[in-house]
This record gives C-alpha cells, structure tokens and sequence, in this order.
C-alpha cells in the first residue's frame, strides 16, 4: 500500500495508481476507501471502464446492486466487449434473484471470450437455480475443463464440486 501511496504522491493525476490502491482496498475488504480511489481515477479519467468494473465489484461486494450495476452498465457502454463487466453484472443480477437476466449476461461474457471458466460457472450456477440441471451440469463441465486447460485448480474444484451437487 505504501508503493501506491507514494506514486499517488509522486503524481496525483494518474488514474492507474488511484485504480490499483483501490484494488489493494477492495482485497482488504475496505470498500468505503476503494470505492473513493476509484471514484479518483473515474474523475481523472471519466472513460475508464476498469475502474468502473472494479468500484461496481466493490458496491457489490457491499450489496449496493443497483450501484454496482449502474457501473457495469458504463464500463459495457465504454467497452462493449468487456466481458468482466458482463459476468459481474450477470453475478449482481443473480445476487438479485433476476437469473433471466444473469443468463443473458453471461452468454454475451461467453460470446466475446469463449475461454471464460467463470462465466461458464456462473451461467451453470444460474441455470441449476431455475432447475435446469442438464444445462447447469455442461456449463460447469465445460468450466472444469477450461479451468483445467488455464491450470487453475481451486477454479477446477469449485467445478468440479458444483457437478458433484447433481448426483
């Protein structure tokens, strides 16, 4: 943290520095302190859409969905084919209970990077909610071979346990 706060220091206009402190916040559960860093490199640089995907992770982190979604929709506008945004919001959308929704974000996550362990997790996630099992067990499957193809065990695992809920 003291490496941030020394280049923010050093140059206090640089957006990056303000959205990776903010980062640095969000891992130590400090949302109010991240969301105001990213709230500072939004305002250094108002078409940043990390920093809005990050600061929408961090509304949502604190339940706020209607603000985290409000971020993914303007990190999408700025970036449409961020899939980060489309799955985080897909996510808030779940966390709401509006799975109709998730599903849809999650499918255009998947259109733009085909390789996208955790939109496929998710999507399986959202699907085994409305009882659809048959869909929800390929998604994850599909989620445990990319995740296993990245060597990304814990993802792998989290598949794997998922498909292992059906039997």
């Amino acid at each position: 943290m003291a490496d941030y706060n020394r280049a923010i220091e050093i140059n206090p206009n640089y957006a990056i520095d303000y959205n990776t402190r903010g980062f640095s916040h969000r891992r130590q559960v400090n949302y109010e302190a991240a969301i105001a860093d990213y709230n500072r490199a939004i305002e250094i640089y108002p078409n940043y859409a990390l920093a809005y995907n990050n600061r929408g992770f961090a509304h949502r982190s604190q339940g706020n969905y209607k603000a985290a979604i409000a971020d993914y929709n303007r990190a999408i506008e700025i970036n449409p084919n961020y899939h980060n945004a489309y799955n985080n919001r897909g996510f808030a959308h779940r966390s709401q209970g509006n799975y109709e929704a998730a599903i849809a974000d999650y499918n255009r996550a998947i259109e733009i990077n085909p390789n996208y362990a955790l939109a496929y997790k998710n999507r399986g996630d959202a699907y085994k909610v409305l009882g659809e099992k048959q869909k929800a067990g390929s998604d994850w499957q599909t989620a445990a071979n990319l995740y296993r193809k990245q060597d990304n065990n814990a993802g792998y695992q989290g598949a794997m346990n998922s498909l292992r809920s059906l039997q």
